[in-house]
Order: C-alpha cells, then sequence, then structure tokens
C-alpha cells in the first residue's frame, strides 16, 4: 500500500542558492515542524550515498529516521530513499526549475508507503500530507528565502 503527494513554490534565489539549501539536509528543520533533530553522516558536503538520521514527531509519536541520497544532479534533482524500518517509510526527492534567474520553482514529493500496521496507517498519511503539501512548499520558500 502506498501513495504520493506533491507540492510546488516560487522561490526568490537562484537555483543554485536553492539547491545547496536543499542539498545540505541538515536544513530540514527550518521548513518541517516534525523534525525534531538532524544529523549527517559522514559529515561534509552532501553526496550520493549521504546519509542523514534525524528523530521526528508524528502524530505524537517520536521515531528514529535514516534517509539516504540517491540522486544529487546539480542544480535540478534531488532524491533519497528511507532506510530506517518504520510502519511508513518514503521515498521522494526535490525538483529545481530556473524560472528567471533570480527565481526557482521547487517541487518536493514523496511516496509514503506502508509496512505491517503501516498498511492501515499509510492512507491516512498520504492524505494528510497531500493537504499540507502546498503548505509545506511554502515553508521550504520561506526558509530558503531566509537562508
Amino acid at each position: 500500500m502506498s501513495g504520493r503527494f506533491s507540492g510546488t513554490a516560487v522561490v526568490d534565489r537562484p537555483i543554485a542558492e536553492a539547491f545547496a539549501f536543499l542539498a545540505d539536509g541538515t536544513n530540514d528543520p527550518k521548513f518541517s515542524p516534525r523534525v525534531q533533530s538532524i544529523g549527517k553522516e559522514p559529515e561534509g558536503p552532501s553526496a550520493v550515498g549521504t546519509v542523514f538520521v534525524s528523530q521526528v514527531k508524528d502524530a505524537g509519536m517520536k521515531t528514529d529516521r535514516r534517509f539516504e541520497l540517491t540522486e544529487l544532479t546539480a542544480p535540478t534533482r534531488i532524491r533519497w530513499v528511507e532506510r530506517s524500518k518504520n510502519l511508513v517509510t518514503a521515498e521522494g526527492g526535490y525538483d529545481l526549475e530556473d524560472v528567471g534567474g533570480t527565481q526557482t520553482r521547487v517541487t518536493v514529493f514523496n511516496t509514503l508507503e506502508g509496512h505491517g500496521l503501516g498498511k492501515l496507517l499509510v492512507g491516512f498519511a498520504v492524505k494528510a500530507a497531500a493537504k499540507d503539501a502546498d503548505a509545506f512548499a511554502g515553508r521550504i520558500k520561506a526558509a530558503v528565502e531566509g537562508s
């Protein structure tokens, strides 16, 4: 059982700046209130194979998450896959498009998949995420512009 959602916003920053902010990965708490803490393995610049270790709070429950970068194509594509074992896991990314030199269209998307009892929960998780997707993209916009 799985489902996909996406959101889009136009960021008032050049594509290289937006890409660098998002590729860093440790900026997630600046736009995702569910991310309580995040670290990077190994330290240093993000690359394919970099793993982000985070603690998130969903529906009042804290869980540990591990996401691995699977593609970094500067300055237009970032892809990741969740490597943790949780009831609902995600695979997703960002698509960035230059829209005039000083603006970037950022589309964030995730496919959520349920495992075990998570198969019963994934539909609710996708609906909630889809409802918030454009607002989430707006929080990304505010964070990138504020950096």
